[in-house]
């Protein structure tokens, strides 16, 4: 979809798109196989991330060894990513709007990841998942005191 017409809210960073695209992905992985929120805490970068989630439980080298099994079997199936225009009074069920700034535009552009994942978004994107490349866990950490379970992470697209 072309929205290069709609303006939306400034938007001050400027994404490495398959390192982005896999924290759509990512989110939406812990979402299914923790029942945590997305993360609120993310930093995205071309040649190493990091991003942290709240879960209840500090994951097994198992869990660890599936999350990243899970994201590379969704980069290589290949999935469309797709960008949806929607007003406010129109945002599809399990869709959040609560991150968005008080200033946000009245319409909100969705990304969508095949039908595995859907956020509102501003952020660039790859076309398709296996445009991402390959997955790399680099390691974790895990705070008991907040239940705070970081993962770092690159991807070689």
């Amino acid at each position: 979809m072309n929205d290069e017409a709609y303006v939306f809210n400034e938007h001050n960073k400027d994404e490495f798109p398959p390192a982005h695209t896999a924290e759509h992905l990512l989110n939406q992985v812990m979402v299914r196989m923790f029942g945590c929120e997305r993360s609120r805490n993310a930093h995205i970068e071309r040649r190493k991330s990091k991003i942290s989630y709240t879960v209840d439980h500090k994951p097994t080298r198992k869990e660890v060894q599936a999350i990243e099994a899970e994201m590379n079997r969704m980069i290589e199936a290949d999935l469309p990513v797709t960008y949806e225009l929607v007003d406010r009074d129109h945002i599809p069920d399990g869709v959040s709007l609560d991150r968005l700034p008080d200033d946000a535009s009245e319409k909100i552009r969705l990304v969508r990841i095949g039908d595995f994942d859907v956020c509102p978004c501003i952020g660039k994107h790859v076309r398709s998942t296996s445009q991402i490349g390959k997955f790399v866990m680099l390691g974790t950490n895990w705070d008991e005191l907040s239940h705070s379970f970081r993962i770092r992470f690159k991807v070689i697209p």
